[in-house]
């Protein structure tokens, strides 16, 4: 009877997914959340070897979303009040690239970085599990977040933003970026639910939920296409970095509008690989590249 229990339980242990492998918190200053395949499979934070540490200084053209991020994180740094934040807008300008720079300026006051796609928003709450007690600051990002529907991440972020019996972690803010303010596609039919009220509108009930999911952000910051010189500006100051001199700077000019004519886009993006290439073609810096990725 013992030996069949034994191998009972043995072939239990195959069918049972492995247990998580455990945090190594010293592995660096950023995470990913990682889950393996299968319905019971347990997720785990994966350390990020080669960390994006692109600075503050190097993103132009947005020094007032800039320093309204900056600020509420120092806050949350701290141990001050402060919000979960939802960057929005034009592609490209910088949204994910300000909250890099916060990890890279900020790392040595205890900031950490934990990244989770759209798919893992599921398990919000056993990633405040394993960060619960944790001596860190905790920035839970979701980058390029949209929705199609009242997907379970969608659920699952609402509930963790607000609206969950257990709170979250004093130690931990959800930042977010997405093209679209409320994070979900809006369609010309869903205003003919709006209803009047004397000379009121009131929002139909789809419109509302999908406004539900935004408002929980208690920090919105919101970013726009840069026009010629701005555009212009961070050519300029990135081929400075991959040591072009100020004459070759000049003239790349009217390469660099080509080129952004030719993407449909004056972004910072744009301006970063438009510089990237050029400077390449005419042999720039050795070593330049890499120091523009610190």
């Amino acid at each position: 009877m013992s030996r069949d229990l034994d191998r009972l339980l043995a072939r239990l242990e195959q069918l049972l997914p492995p247990p998580a492998p455990e945090t190594d918190w010293t592995a660096s200053v950023a995470f990913r959340w990682r889950r393996a395949a299968g319905p019971a499979a347990r997720g785990w934070l994966q350390p990020v070897k080669h960390v994006h540490r692109i600075r503050l200084a190097d993103l132009h053209g947005i020094d007032a979303q800039i320093a309204r991020v900056e600020q509420n994180t120092r806050q949350f740094l701290e141990g001050r009040p402060a919000n979960n934040v939802l960057l929005t807008g034009a592609r490209g300008t910088g949204k994910s690239s300000i909250v890099k720079g916060l990890l890279n300026k900020y790392h040595r006051q205890g900031l950490r970085l934990v990244e989770v796609e759209k798919n893992d928003l599921v398990d919000l709450p056993a990633i405040t599990d394993v960060l619960a007690g944790r001596p860190e600051r905790f920035i839970v990002f979701c980058d390029d977040l949209s929705f199609h529907g009242a997907e379970e991440g969608y659920i699952a972020l609402k509930v963790a933003l607000d609206g969950s019996i257990a709170t979250t972690s004093e130690h931990m803010l959800n930042y977010a970026t997405s093209n679209r303010r409320h994070l979900m596609p809006e369609y010309m039919a869903e205003n003919l639910e709006a209803k009047y009220v004397g000379e009121e509108i009131h929002p139909g009930e789809t419109v509302e939920e999908k406004i539900s999911l935004s408002e929980r952000f208690g920090l919105w910051v919101s970013f726009y296409p840069f026009d010629q010189d701005e555009y212009l500006a961070i050519v300029a100051h990135w081929l400075k970095v991959f040591g072009c001199s100020a004459r070759e700077i000049e003239a790349a000019r009217e390469e660099a509008l080509q080129w952004s004519l030719a993407r449909g886009s004056r972004s910072g993006r744009v301006a970063w690989q438009f510089a990237r290439d050029w400077a390449g073609r005419r042999g720039g810096e050795p070593g330049a590249a890499r120091r523009a990725k610190k």
